[in-house]
């Protein structure tokens, strides 16, 4: 997880899982997993892999209705990972909104120069 390029899209969900356990840390797996758009088996394999770095804690404990349930805690860790990869994410969205505002100017410009038929949607 220490890519500075940051050009993996498996970050993302890595953001993803970070941002929804400090802001909601009783959710479920399940839960998880249909708020960030990936399965089951994702979130699970992304909650062993934050866990086994150190970066999320998980404390165990009974429900009132006797099942076993789970929160889902950000060690300090954690919260520097999330830092330094919300960093890394903006740096690139950024980039990414400054090539799609390139593109347009270009595409504005080359329709300027064109005679565009009217009626036209294309």
């Amino acid at each position: 997880m220490r890519d500075p390029g940051f050009p993996h899209p498996e970050h993302e969900n890595v953001l993803k899982l970070l941002r929804e356990v400090t802001v909601s840390p009783e959710l479920t797996q399940r839960e998880l997993a249909k708020r960030m758009g990936i399965s089951l088996g994702k979130v699970n394999f992304l909650l062993k892999a934050l866990v086994g770095k150190g970066l999320v804690k998980v404390h165990n404990f009974r429900k009132a209705d006797n099942r076993s349930a789970y929160l889902y805690y950000l060690t300090p860790a954690g919260f520097e990972e999330k830092a330094r990869i919300t960093y890394h994410f903006l740096k690139r969205k950024l980039l990414e909104y400054e090539a799609l505002e390139r593109e347009i100017q270009l595409l504005k410009a080359e329709l300027n120069q064109k005679e565009v038929p009217s009626g036209s949607d294309d």
